[in-house]
């Protein structure tokens, strides 16, 4: 036993100091991971996004960081070890990057909660840290469980609409999230895969059991938010028929799940709507 105990911190030691230095992150979901499983030394910047509290779930830790704009020039001037990057981010930037002999590591964007847990390894493993990994993992595993727990018999049907009649698809994230707490996502009867948008009279006709929506009470600043606050929508699904989960709990996947979670499930249980 003592000596599988050593042998696992002398890989862990190893794992450390075979991690890169300084790290910069250019995309707002590599920020977050970054932020959870690195040393802050490790931190050498992060994308343009990682301080809008609208976005980020770790917005104000991220003041402690350099905020890049996401070009290739602040990137260089910092010369970190490391660079992580959405992989639908700017090639030109990358190719950049690439041109100084910088390395880019590209995330693309993850559709389920497994995706999001390989992700998690993945950056722990980059900053020398599985074992902050695997602890994140865990907590994701056990809100999925209080989740499924929780779920609503009946598998009640929701539709996540956003501003200008948005519609989450069925192939996100978001839609795995509502199927791991016993939700069905409506968007497949509209037949939106990747999301879409619709017309009001089409959100109405779909009959959801209840709508999913960022914010409680929007603000109709502009006449995107403006659908949100039409009145046939507030008829037909008042305050007792919305959940409400912020957009930064479900943009990205990492440190913020397991909150998402524990939403959706308190919004079944009557507590959370």
């Amino acid at each position: 036993m003592i000596f599988r105990t050593l042998a696992v911190a002398a890989l862990l030691v190893g794992a450390a100091q075979a991690a890169p230095l300084r790290i910069a992150s250019i995309n707002m979901c590599a920020d977050q991971l970054l932020q959870t499983l690195a040393d802050p030394e490790q931190i050498a910047g992060l994308g343009p996004y990682s301080r809008d509290a609208s976005l980020s779930w770790l917005a104000e830790d991220a003041k402690k960081y350099p905020r890049l704009t996401g070009e290739a020039e602040d990137i260089i001037a910092l010369k970190p070890d490391l660079v992580l990057a959405g992989k639908y981010g700017k090639k030109a930037t990358r190719d950049l990057l690439e041109d100084q002999k910088i390395k880019v590591v590209d995330f693309d964007v993850p559709r389920s909660i497994d995706e999001v847990k390989a992700q998690v390894r993945r950056v722990g493993d980059i900053v020398g840290h599985p074992e902050r990994a695997s602890a994140l993992n865990e907590k994701i595993d056990v809100a999925a469980a209080r989740a499924r727990t929780k779920a609503a018999q009946g598998h009640p049907k929701i539709l996540a609409v956003s501003r200008r009649g948005w519609i989450a698809g069925t192939n996100n994230l978001l839609s795995s999230l509502l199927a791991t707490a016993g939700l069905a996502n409506a968007a497949g009867e509209l037949g939106l895969k990747t999301g879409g948008f619709v017309s009001l009279e089409t959100i109405i006709a779909a009959k959801p059991d209840l709508i999913l929506v960022a914010e409680a009470a929007p603000s109709a600043e502009d006449q995107g938010k403006a659908l949100l606050l039409h009145p046939a929508l507030d008829r037909n699904y008042p305050p007792e028929r919305r959940i409400v989960i912020p957009e930064q709990l479900t943009i990205c996947g990492g440190p913020m799940l397991p909150a998402a979670l524990d939403r959706l499930s308190e919004a079944m249980s009557g507590t959370g709507r």
